[in-house]
């Protein structure tokens, strides 16, 4: 690979690997990660729902087989959390956490996954191992003369029994547009080719029928136009995500959205995005033949 002619990323999403019982989902994974290093790629972006039951010790899983491919360095994988990595569904609607009127609680345990989250991943994070490194975050990296950044969003908000009931809806917090609004951001990322990672869907059905709709609601993006204005003015002409279990490419005032589908669904089945020195950009959908 001549990082001076162009640059490869493998995208995968939406894996919900279901613990160390899960033998079959991760073989296949294992298979995937041996040949995103047969084939070369220049980095490894993952858009969250890592796991199924957001347990901390299915994340210990997935960097296990990252650490065994080579691939858990900062250099090499970039990933984010989803809902299901944050929200454990039966945990939130036992009668005491349901009928509990503090919503404050309910923040209070998606803030500490989140923590444990970053506390595991946090090598991929931040390549100087600091301490408080942790969503958001914003990873500037060089592949020769070309600069790529990366700008990672954790849009999955705390359950709640009237206003997400499924635990899928979601947003940017609002602490983390203030943050990304800071004029050193933009100057960090002057001059790179800029890409944002979250994990909600900006798109999902949009369509009349009510069926469609009812499904929008549950995995509803909230402040989806908040967060689509903070990438244009961060640069940013390219989204990749996950959430809905579809291999979609679109396009939202002129800025690019890929969803990685779903590993779970598609084990045999990712995105490819190449990018050119001079900021041209392709993608496609790679089919594997095992």
């Amino acid at each position: 690979m001549s990082f001076g002619k162009k640059v490869t990323i493998a995208h995968l999403s939406d894996l919900h690997i279901a613990g160390k019982s899960d033998r079959h989902q991760l073989a296949r994974l294992e298979r995937m990660f041996e040949e995103f290093v047969h084939r070369g790629y220049d980095h490894l972006v993952m858009t969250g729902d890592l796991i199924d039951t957001a347990s901390p010790a299915d994340w210990e899983i997935l960097r296990e087989a990252l650490e065994r491919n080579g691939l858990f360095d900062w250099n090499k994988t970039t990933l984010i959390p989803g809902n299901h990595d944050l929200i454990n569904l039966e945990e939130e609607m036992r009668i005491y956490n349901a009928l509990n009127p503090i919503d404050g609680s309910r923040k209070k345990r998606a803030e500490g996954r989140i923590r444990a989250f970053d506390a595991i991943f946090r090598p991929l994070i931040s390549g100087d191992g600091e301490a408080g490194a942790g969503l958001p975050f914003v990873k500037v990296m060089r592949f020769g003369e070309m600069s790529i950044s990366f700008v990672a969003v954790n849009t999955v908000d705390p359950w709640s029994p009237t206003d997400n009931p499924l635990g899928a809806r979601g947003s940017v917090w609002p602490q983390t547009l203030q943050a990304l609004s800071d004029p050193q951001v933009a100057q960090a990322l002057d001059g790179s080719f800029v890409i944002g990672l979250c994990h909600h869907a900006y798109k999902v059905y949009g369509t009349g029928a009510m069926i469609d709709q009812a499904f929008d609601w549950t995995m509803q993006f909230r402040n989806r136009d908040d967060y689509l204005r903070m990438m244009k003015m961060l640069g940013s002409n390219l989204v990749l995500h996950g959430h809905f279990h579809r291999f979609q490419v679109y396009s939202v005032g002129g800025v690019t959205f890929i969803n990685g589908g779903s590993f779970r669904y598609f084990p045999k089945r990712y995105g490819e995005l190449v990018i050119g020195a001079d900021g041209e950009w392709s993608h496609r959908f790679v089919n594997v033949v095992w």
